[in-house]
């Protein structure tokens, strides 16, 4: 038995990122990165049927999920890329 179910903040996470068109602009593993610093910070929230949510779910509740993912979003960006900036520092270190 196969159950359909999903996390609604992923739904949502995929959506703002296609919406700002970095789902095309991004590289694939950098993306892939972004998203699970981005979800590790939000609760869970399963839902069974996407249309069902849409139909029923409350608008400023769904602004207010919108605002978590930002919120969380702006931070993975600023720790991938202090993540990476380390990296790099760390390559320089060892190839002098």
């Amino acid at each position: 038995m196969q159950l359909e179910i999903r996390n609604y903040y992923e739904v949502l996470l995929m959506e703002i990122l296609s919406d700002e068109g970095l789902m095309d602009e991004l590289p694939e593993d950098y993306l892939a990165d972004l998203c699970c610093v981005t979800l590790n910070q939000l609760p869970v929230r399963y839902v069974r049927h996407l249309v069902d949510t849409y139909f029923f779910e409350d608008y400023n509740e769904l602004q207010e999920l919108k605002r978590e993912i930002q919120t969380a979003l702006e931070k993975s960006r600023v720790f991938l890329k202090q993540n990476l900036q380390k990296r790099l520092q760390e390559e320089t270190e060892a190839n002098n």
